[in-house]
């Protein structure tokens, strides 16, 4: 029966990935959760970069979704304090790789469903980066536990995606709205917000990640959260092979919002699979627990929507042109701070647990 549970969600995921392509998201961006929030930030006017601004109401919608069924069935918990300035430094870099790759890892099981073969380069470095974090959580990295809220500090994430809601349909002057390029390809709002409500909705149940899945089958030879990610990606395969046939293309070269720079693919989600280990999250997974009261996600989802401007505003973001100087510069910053603070926190923790030892502090 859980299988069954983790495979339905995966499947769903997989389901809206394709139909929000068919009708209007930009190919291989039915669901993903690192452009959403650049386009956000580019809406919000952090950014200037006039091809992606638009406030996806998916991202609104990941959050109210698991907000209104962590209420129901009584697992909404505000709670905070593990880090949080670290979960923000994390949050920047995981956009900053993420954004290099150009897209999230949920992007990179789409678009490898559509016959992105760039997207397996990128698999293989989510990967490789998951497995380092793995050995930093094998050594002693721990962000430490969060602790109980005041329940107004668990309704900030909801009200925020309330806020951006609002602004969509208002459409004020001081909001930014793509005439061209990806931001100005959506799906109309309604079928965009009912996908991310029920998006949100069954992975706050079901607790898929794309990178729990890998991160539990190498370190605990898990294979539950797996399952979900291998529903995710046939779904979309079949889905489109029989929907979208006509924009499925198998190869490196011509691929839809990517580029074909290998070892910048690699690294992007190298450091993406990092951050996201010690996050204890992949992007979707952070704003399911920002809905569910999880203060910390909230910061990490803010520390993201900083590195979406910055990686525009700084040229640190990729392109169909490929990889410049300056995202290859802040992807390699990114896995040295990254390495740094995972060095840190392990040595901090060491030190601590030899203090309990002897009796000396607490």
């Amino acid at each position: 029966m859980e299988r069954w549970k983790i495979l339905l969600a995966g499947s769903l995921v997989g389901f809206f990935g394709v139909l929000l392509v068919k009708f209007g998201n930009p190919v291989n961006m039915g669901v993903c959760v690192a452009c959403f929030v650049r386009d956000i930030a580019g809406a919000l006017g952090m950014h200037r970069a006039e091809m992606v601004q638009y406030i996806r109401p998916e991202i609104a919608g990941f959050i109210l979704g698991s907000f209104v069924i962590a209420l129901f069935f009584k697992e909404f918990r505000p709670r905070g304090g593990s880090a949080p300035l670290i979960r923000f430094v994390l949050g920047f870099f995981l956009m900053t790789g993420a954004l290099v790759f150009l897209g999230c890892p949920l992007r990179m099981i789409l678009r490898l469903a559509n016959g992105d073969l760039n997207a397996l380069v990128g698999l293989f470095g989510f990967t490789a980066g998951i497995i380092a974090g793995i050995q930093f959580i094998k050594q002693g990295f721990s962000l430490g536990r969060s602790y109980s809220q005041t329940r107004v500090s668990g309704y900030l994430m909801p009200a925020f995606a309330i806020v951006l809601l609002m602004l969509l349909m208002a459409k004020p002057a001081f909001i930014f709205f793509s005439q061209k390029g990806p931001g100005s390809l959506h799906a109309p709002v309604a079928l965009s917000l009912v996908a991310g409500l029920a998006i949100g909705a069954v992975l706050q149940r079901t607790r898929l990640c794309t990178a729990g899945g890998i991160r539990d089958a190498v370190l605990l030879k898990d294979f539950y959260l797996l399952w979900g990610l291998l529903a995710v990606f046939l779904v979309a395969l079949l889905g489109n092979l029989l929907f979208n046939f006509g924009q499925f293309k198998l190869g490196f070269v011509g691929q839809p919002v990517a580029h074909s720079q290998h070892l910048w693919n690699f690294l992007g989600m190298f450091l993406a699979g990092t951050a996201a280990v010690m996050l204890g999250g992949c992007p979707l997974r952070q704003t399911i627990l920002a809905g569910e009261g999880d203060i910390d996600a909230g910061v990490t989802v803010l520390g993201m929507l900083v590195g979406a401007a910055f990686s525009h505003n700084f040229g640190m973001a990729a392109s169909a042109q490929g990889v410049s100087a300056n995202a290859q510069i802040g992807v390699l910053i990114g896995i040295v701070v990254v390495f740094l603070i995972g060095l840190g926190v392990i040595a901090h923790n060491l030190g601590m647990h030899r203090k309990e030892r002897i009796g000396i502090g607490s």
